[in-house]
Order: C-alpha cells, then sequence, then structure tokens
C-alpha cells in the first residue's frame, strides 16, 4: 500500500485516466505552466528520482543511461571509438580495424572503465598478461591501449603514454606460408572451375590482402599497351596503390566460372561476400576441406612474397606487389633467399679446392 506521505508532495499531480488508473505528472519548480509525466507510479523504485529530476525541470535518466564518469578510461576510450569513426567516414582509417580495437576497448571498459584515465603502465602490463592465452590477441591490444594514448597525449587529455614500450609477447613469425605442397592439396580437392580454386589463385597471383579479395572484379581491371592489368587501391591504411598484370593461370581462373558477379569470388548464392569477414569464414572452410590446417589467406600472401624472392624479384618487385611503401617490409621474403644464394655461390668458389 503507497503511504500519504509519498503521493502528497509539492508539484505532484495525481490524474484519473480513462482506463480507470492514475497517472502522475509534476510542476517544474518556479515554472507552473510546464509540467511533466513521470511515467510511473508511486510505489515504483524510480519514483522519488523521477520526481525530483521532473521539479528541477530535468529529464530523468537511470543510472545506466548515464554517461562515463569524465576524464575516465571509458569516457577517453569512448572519445578516441568517436575520432575513429569520423576517421572510417572520411576514408582514413579501415572498417576493420575500428572493429577491432572497438573489442579491446570493451574489455578494457568492462574492467577499468570508471578509474581515470592516466592509466598506470603496470596496469598495462597486467591487462596485457591477463591475455596471454591468446598472445596474438594480447599485443594488439596494446597496440589499440597505446594508439588511443597517443591521441589522447596529442589533444592534452594525459601527458603520459602508459603503453609506450611495452614489449610483445607473441614470438611467432605470424601466418605460416604455404607450402608447395599444401598449394597442390589445395587446388586437388578444389580443381579449376570451383570458386575455391579462383579464390586460391587470385591470392597466389596478386599477393592481395582478405580485404582487397573479396571485393575485386572486373571493375578494377584495365589494359595498358595490349596487357590487361588488376588496379585498385589496398583497404589497409598506408598501403601504396598496386598495379599487377592478370597472368594466365588467374586469367584461366576467372574465365571458368560459369557464374559472373560485380565481384570475382562469390558466394553459394551467386552474390558478393557481404565482408572480409563473411569471405574468410567461407575460405577457412575450404581449406579444411582440402585437409590443411594452421594455413590462412596471409600464409598465401607470404608464399606469394617467398616464390617471388625464389624466382630473382627484389624486394623493391615484391613491395610493388605488395602495396609495401616501405622497404624493410619486402625485406624479410629476401633476406633468406639472398643468403642461401650467397652461401651456394660462396661454396662453389670453393668447389675446385684439391681436397
Amino acid at each position: 500500500m503507497v503511504s500519504e506521505m509519498r503521493v502528497n508532495l509539492p508539484g505532484l499531480m495525481k490524474e484519473k485516466q480513462r482506463s480507470g488508473r492514475y497517472a502522475y505528472r509534476v510542476r517544474v519548480k518556479g515554472d507552473k505552466t510546464r509540467k511533466i509525466a513521470l511515467g510511473v507510479d508511486p510505489d515504483h523504485p524510480e519514483f522519488m528520482a523521477r520526481y525530483q529530476a521532473a521539479r528541477r525541470g530535468e529529464k530523468y535518466q537511470a543510472p545506466d543511461q548515464l554517461g562515463p564518469i569524465p576524464k575516465s578510461v571509458s569516457w577517453l576510450s569512448l572519445a578516441f571509438e568517436k575520432a575513429m569513426q569520423e576517421k572510417v567516414a572520411a576514408g582514413l582509417l579501415h572498417p576493420g580495424t575500428l572493429k577491432q580495437r572497438r573489442a579491446f576497448y570493451d574489455r578494457l571498459r568492462a574492467e577499468y572503465g570508471d578509474k581515470h584515465m592516466a592509466m598506470p603502465r603496470q596496469k598495462v602490463i597486467e591487462f596485457r598478461d591477463k591475455m596471454i592465452a591468446t598472445p596474438g590477441a594480447a599485443d594488439n591490444m596494446v597496440k589499440a591501449v597505446r594508439a588511443m594514448y597517443a591521441w589522447a597525449v596529442e589533444r592534452g587529455h594525459v601527458t603520459d603514454n602508459p603503453a609506450l614500450g611495452i614489449g610483445t609477447i607473441n614470438k611467432g613469425k605470424g601466418a605460416v606460408p604455404w607450402s608447395v605442397d599444401d598449394l597442390e592439396a589445395f587446388r586437388e580437392r578444389h580443381p579449376k572451375g570451383t570458386m575455391a580454386h579462383l579464390a586460391l589463385t587470385l591470392f597466389m597471383f596478386t599477393a592481395c590482402r582478405i580485404g582487397d579479395a573479396y571485393r575485386l572484379g572486373r571493375a578494377h581491371e584495365i589494359r595498358r599497351g595490349g596487357i590487361t592489368y588488376l588496379d585498385w587501391q589496398p583497404a589497409k591504411t598506408g598501403s601504396a596503390r598496386v598495379t599487377v598484370p592478370i597472368m594466365p593461370p588467374l586469367a584461366d581462373a576467372i574465365s571458368a566460372q560459369t557464374v559472373v558477379g560485380k565481384t570475382y569470388l562469390l558466394n553459394a548464392w551467386g552474390k558478393p561476400f557481404a565482408s572480409s569477414a563473411a569471405f574468410g569464414n567461407w575460405f577457412r572452410d575450404r581449406v579444411a576441406e582440402a585437409g590443411l590446417t594452421n594455413r590462412s589467406p596471409h600464409g598465401i600472401r607470404k608464399a606469394a612474397g617467398e616464390l617471388m624472392a625464389l624466382e630473382g624479384a627484389t624486394q623493391y618487385h615484391i613491395m610493388a606487389v605488395h602495396g609495401h611503401t616501405q622497404a624493410k617490409t619486402s625485406e624479410h621474403y629476401t633476406r633468406d633467399v639472398n643468403r642461401q644464394r650467397l652461401a651456394h655461390e660462396a661454396m662453389q668458389k670453393m668447389s675446385g679446392m684439391d681436397w
């Protein structure tokens, strides 16, 4: 039963509706002409909070509707996410980067959201170490935090970047390059004419990333000097434009398709893949069908780089195909091959020794 004290409040009006129920409105203090409906009865747990807000002339906000604490980690991360959204809209940031970082920031807010935004370096390390079961993700999380604080330092929100100088825990070399046996196993399971064969061939003869492969199509073809090229701007921020000739194996794989669409690669319904994630899931299933494990599209890109190096391509050749803008990025494809070639030449000089 509702007590008389709770319903007999200054400015509170109880009005009977046609339905027989009562509605409660509050006259704003100092403004008799303005009335705000509460939307709840006096026995509702939010009644008094709504009443007090209405008397002040404010719209009531439940605790879970309130914004983040100013100058907190949540406040900073949400501000940075908004800035990233603006960069995506301007074409300066890949949507995939925003999606990946947002997942890290959600996790960061869950653990440290209410803490002051001047996050101690030790907390970043602790946060990284909690993710040690997935070292690659842990290192990417640190990169995401570092990017957020670099933005914050530049705008004067904080003075220090707590993620600077924090080392990586994933010491692997990344994606495993596909071997010749891997490539043969895939093609044996997915022969010419299948969409999977075209996908593999597109990766191999363009060295494109998964974020580009699913959107490439005939609209990217250009003719120069009697040669057909694929010409595109990679989605990854900072990449140079790529123009590569369509070699016979790729041309054959494209012409072998019976269904033609806006893009080369089409899903089971003959439509372009909705996203790189959708295409990636589909390709992962095709890899499993070929009996391969721990093999990714990026591994094909690495295999292409290594095979180009084995055939004598310089790091600058590989830069042009991979869209790299710095020689050091392509150098690791040629480093071991050059050492192998030098070792062979050195041993050849010893072959004539009288031993």
